[in-house]
């Protein structure tokens, strides 16, 4: 306890927070009401931090730090946070630009001379917006990227055409870095990043099993194996992760422009902040989430209406977006509910098991278990089931999934995102005349998507 009120006065001491009065706090009553329910139901273990206007409404703690069930959770714990970890190594290029250390349109074949000739297509700018057309791996260790990379005969798309989401990209972008400033990856990010903006409680690469380190497990408390191999993770408290948020927003590390680079997307897919908004050349917005081996996190930056939410959990359960809302929707006075179970969730572990037993799962949950899950966005949670067959090459059992889900009455953009992932599994199977009628589907439906055109322009050229 001790060490958490430390914490709370150096916070205040740095000007991030401040605090509310001792009086009683119907806000903070209500937050905790939500987040209480949340845990009893079992779609949310974890930590959670609520500021508005520079004012803590809710810090706290729920539930366990491992899957024993012996250990309580503490703010003092340690999380890793899956793919907003991208942040610090595009922050970290970009403070090099800032230091003239290296150019956006600078060619990767520049800094990484062993690569095959594709390499110079491709320019910083497009790994740091994963347009680069590196496919996405399967590998499970940093030497098995490079032995990948060192054996790719040609890219999955002309640099600059589309968007795939491949690790590939955020490895070049740590590699790079190691090449520019002569430092591990690690201590780079410790001593120009961590250091100035005062995160001691980040460290990179921290094993899981590390005492401070909570352990991920499942819906049962089943512990999780983390068999990730691949190097340059911050593991961090929800302090931490709040300092890094804000500071990094209010362009403490790297300036405005710097941050106008980092927040681009290509067709409204996610960039290296996640999803960041500038509205009049002013940043507004700023989400980020990030998962692996059921860690999760979702922090949230509303500039406009000066609210920041971070929900760090070790129990991965697909509810900290819709917990946020709640959140905001608390700090607003406006009407809020508590997440149902996730229907994801359950549906991609019974597809796995037996496609046709999970598909009548799915539709016993329609007729009959509407109370108990959530069905709210119900075409998301197919696609999504879809993508998690599709990480596991069951394409046809994917295609399925993305028919199913462009069954229901949704809106333009879902369709045209369904037949865009029904004509990528098409395209990873081989057959492409199928794949281009549905990349045309997907483009009918919604003429400003971007990737289905780029992925369509690759097969007819």
């Amino acid at each position: 306890m001790r060490t958490f009120q430390i914490k709370l006065i150096s916070l205040a001491l740095l000007g991030l927070v401040s605090f509310p009065s001792v009086a009683q706090n119907p806000i903070k009553n209500r937050i905790d009401s939500l987040m209480q329910a949340a845990h009893q139901l079992g779609v949310f273990n974890g930590n959670v931090l609520v500021v508005h206007r520079g004012v803590i409404q809710y810090r706290n703690s729920l539930g366990y730090a491992d899957g024993s069930r012996n250990r309580k959770l503490t703010l003092d714990h340690l999380f890793d946070i899956g793919s907003i970890s991208k942040e610090f190594n595009g922050a970290a290029l970009l403070l090099l630009q800032q230091q003239g250390k290296l150019s956006l349109t600078d060619r990767l074949s520049q800094f990484l001379k062993e690569l095959p000739s594709w390499a110079d297509s491709i320019q910083l700018k497009h790994l740091i917006n994963y347009t680069s057309g590196l496919p996405i791996t399967g590998a499970m260790s940093d030497q098995q990227i490079l032995d990948e990379l060192k054996t790719l005969k040609t890219l999955a798309f002309r640099p600059g055409n589309a968007y795939a989401y491949s690790y590939s990209n955020v490895y070049l972008q740590r590699r790079i870095i190691e090449r520019i400033s002569g430092q591990t990856y690690a201590a780079f990010i410790t001593e120009n990043l961590l250091k100035p903006l005062q995160m001691n409680h980040t460290f990179m690469d921290l094993p899981v099993t590390a005492p401070e380190m909570t352990r991920a497990f499942d819906s049962n408390f089943k512990e999780s194996t983390y068999e990730q191999q691949m190097t340059g993770w911050p593991r961090l408290s929800i302090d931490d992760l709040y300092s890094w948020l804000v500071k990094l927003d209010g362009y403490q590390l790297v300036n405005k422009a710097a941050m106008q680079v980092l927040a681009v997307d290509f067709g409204g897919n996610e960039s290296s902040l996640g999803h960041a908004v500038f509205k009049n050349d002013k940043l507004t917005w700023h989400q980020h989430h990030g998962s692996s081996y059921n860690y999760e996190a979702l922090m949230t930056h509303d500039l406009e209406n000066d609210i920041v939410v971070i929900l760090m959990t070790n129990s991965q359960q697909f509810k900290v977006n819709a917990l946020t809302n709640s959140i905001i929707a608390i700090l607003q006075g406006k009407p809020y509910t508590v997440p149902k179970r996730s229907l994801y969730l359950d549906l991609r572990e019974k597809v796995l098991a037996d496609f046709n037993q999970g598909i009548a799962f799915y539709r016993q949950v329609r007729e009959q278990q509407r109370d108990r899950y959530d069905l709210g966005f119900e075409v998301g949670d197919l696609v999504n089931t879809g993508k998690y067959l599709m990480r596991r090459q069951r394409y046809e059992e994917a295609i399925r999934l993305f028919q199913l889900g462009a069954s229901l009455p949704v809106q333009p953009g879902d369709y045209s995102y369904a037949y865009q992932l029904i004509a990528d599994c098409y395209a990873k199977m081989g057959l492409k005349q199928l794949a281009i009628v549905y990349y045309q589907k997907a483009i009918e439906k919604d003429p400003t998507n971007e990737n289905a055109k780029g992925y369509l322009a690759e097969l007819v050229r």
